[in-house]
């Protein structure tokens, strides 16, 4: 199984990637939600078989992306409980939920 972890932040696809296993596990840092749908479908014809998301893309923001891979493959994204919210606020500054 090839898997690939998607996070947003002030990243750039092309430098801001490593990967595990000769590929079978791979992080990919983008900065923005365009890149993360062209990242995200070139996953999907790499073989990649899951893609999961950083908190910031949110559920809005894991339906683009399910959407720019047309449904073919399993997309999660990584949640917190509320009682974590404050903390994520004045760590991500609001920057979560699909920005």
């Amino acid at each position: 199984m090839k898997f690939a972890f998607i996070i947003m932040g002030g990243f750039h696809p092309k430098y801001d990637r490593a990967s595990i296993r000769k590929g079978a596990a791979q992080i990919i840092g983008v900065s923005n939600m365009d890149e993360a749908c062209v990242v995200a479908r070139k996953c999907c014809e790499d073989g990649v078989d899951c893609i999961e998301l950083c908190g910031a893309f949110g559920e809005a923001g894991a339906k683009k992306i399910i959407e720019a891979t047309e449904n073919k493959i399993p997309v999660g994204y990584v949640v917190h409980t509320p009682a974590q919210n404050e903390l994520f606020h004045l760590l991500f500054g609001g920057q979560t939920e699909g920005k």
